[in-house]
């Protein structure tokens, strides 16, 4: 099993075979390994949401984030 990395939260994603093919190509590409391309994306996505919506904030104690 692979060393965990630091301030990371190991998740399982699932998606269709289709997205998961392109973002292999995206990944090879970018010249990124296949999660950390996955970890580009959501973090563009929330860049997004947040220029649109405002920043989000989170308390750590809170289950309903």
């Amino acid at each position: 099993m692979p060393k965990a990395i630091p301030n990371r939260v190991i998740t399982q994603l699932r998606l269709d075979e289709t997205a998961h093919n392109k973002a292999r190509i995206i990944a090879r590409k970018e010249d990124r390994t296949l999660n950390s391309q996955f970890e580009y994306f959501i973090k563009k996505g929330i860049e997004y949401y947040e220029r649109d919506y405002g920043v989000l904030s989170f308390d750590a104690d809170d289950d309903d984030y």
